[in-house]
């Protein structure tokens, strides 16, 4: 399974779906062993120290001081990972509305991270965009 790589199609045929949870950033010093507790929802290690993204409530009880409250929007569309611009026009909406976005691509979906408080703001725009793009 490769994914769709069709930018037209890709925004047309996304749908993004809010989780409730509220996620933040947070990082290891190199080396150090994961918290005990449930798995992040990210891990990626960087030369600096490992970067988690987890609940809130996860960090708070492993004692990791979190940054950058925020919801988790997953685009529900199996994009390839070589589909060009599919990020650039997501990420566009919303930086025109003054919203900071950290994505993350995996294998299948790719997901923001978007301000918690605004959210529900982030949504809209990502369903108007699908909107726009199915017409």
């Amino acid at each position: 399974m490769s994914g769709e790589t069709d930018l037209q199609q890709l925004l047309a045929s996304m749908k993004p779906q809010l989780y409730p949870e509220v996620y933040v950033f947070a990082t290891l010093p190199p080396g150090a062993a994961l918290p005990a507790g449930p798995e992040p929802v990210m891990r990626f290690v960087e030369r600096e120290g490992t970067t988690l993204i987890l609940a809130e409530t996860h960090a708070k009880a492993a004692g990791l001081a979190g940054m950058f409250r925020s919801r988790m929007i997953t685009l529900d569309i199996h994009s390839s990972l070589e589909a060009v611009g599919f990020l650039a026009a997501i990420t566009a909406p919303l930086a025109a509305a003054g919203m900071g976005v950290n994505p993350v691509s995996a294998f299948y979906h790719d997901h923001l991270f978007v301000p918690a408080e605004r959210a529900d703001e982030a949504l809209a725009i990502l369903l108007e965009l699908a909107a726009e793009a199915a017409i």
